[in-house]
């Protein structure tokens, strides 16, 4: 009976840990399926946006069209900057300072395009067109540091891959060369290498074993057989042995 209802009490651990991991298992896969469809929906809003600012930047003139060409040079510049580092810091660990120093940079870029986006709200437009040239500076202040940041690690990804490439082309050409070095036949090689064979062969034989005719002082240090033979131990009881043949 006892046996019994450990075995049930096993079953149903089993079953609960089975049942906990499936719902573990649900819970990363919604998880996982929620941040994919943030990201498509940031992605599509964002592209709505940037397409809205071209439109006004574009159609509209004053400090409408101003304002939102600032915010499209602002964003297309952090955004540029973002994707060359995430990228090149895939392939070069030493960007990650740098995508430490722009995620501080994007603080204040975020900071001001919440801003411009404010001020295009704001009906006094006056007073909006005398903060533009202090808008233009910030704007500008962010964008030659992003800029700066990008231009960098494609110059240093750029010398990298050629001074990968010089390296390579000297190997081809050390490679090529020794390939067009045909005055020595592989079958040379090959005979230079046998007769080098057979030279130490020879030898070896040279030197010669000593002739059968020629004895061999024992050596005390000569090994012993493996198994001799023990010596016959002879007890009191022990009959002696009989000739072989009695007559």
């Amino acid at each position: 009976m006892e046996a019994g209802a450990l075995v049930i009490i096993m079953a149903l651990l089993v079953l609960f840990a089975f049942m906990g991991l499936g719902l573990w298992a649900t819970v990363k896969a919604v998880g996982a399926a929620k941040r994919g469809v943030d990201r498509t929906i940031h992605q599509a809003r964002r592209t709505v946006e940037d397409t809205t600012l071209k439109a006004r930047s574009l159609g509209q003139v004053g400090v409408a069209g101003a304002l939102a060409q600032l915010r499209l040079d602002l964003r297309t510049s952090m955004r540029a900057t973002q994707q060359a580092l995430h990228q090149g810091v895939q392939t070069d660990a030493s960007l990650k300072e740098s995508i430490g120093l722009f995620e501080r940079l994007s603080a204040h870029g975020r900071e001001l395009d919440d801003e411009l986006k404010r001020l295009e709200q704001e009906p006094d437009r006056k007073r909006i067109a005398d903060n533009l040239p202090d808008l233009r500076e910030r704007v500008g202040k962010i964008t030659q540091a992003a800029d700066s940041l990008r231009w960098a690690a494609r110059d240093r990804a750029r010398r990298f891959a050629e001074d990968e490439l010089s390296v390579l082309s000297e190997q081809i050409k050390m490679e090529s060369g020794a390939l067009r070095d045909w005055s020595r036949e592989p079958v040379d090689d090959l005979a230079a290498a046998a007769a080098a064979w057979d030279a130490t062969q020879a030898q070896g034989q040279g030197g010669g074993a000593p002739s059968e005719g020629q004895g061999q002082a024992p050596s005390a240090d000569r090994p012993q057989a493996l198994d001799p033979a023990a010596p016959t131990v002879r007890y009191p009881w022990q009959k002696a042995p009989r000739p072989e043949s009695t007559t």
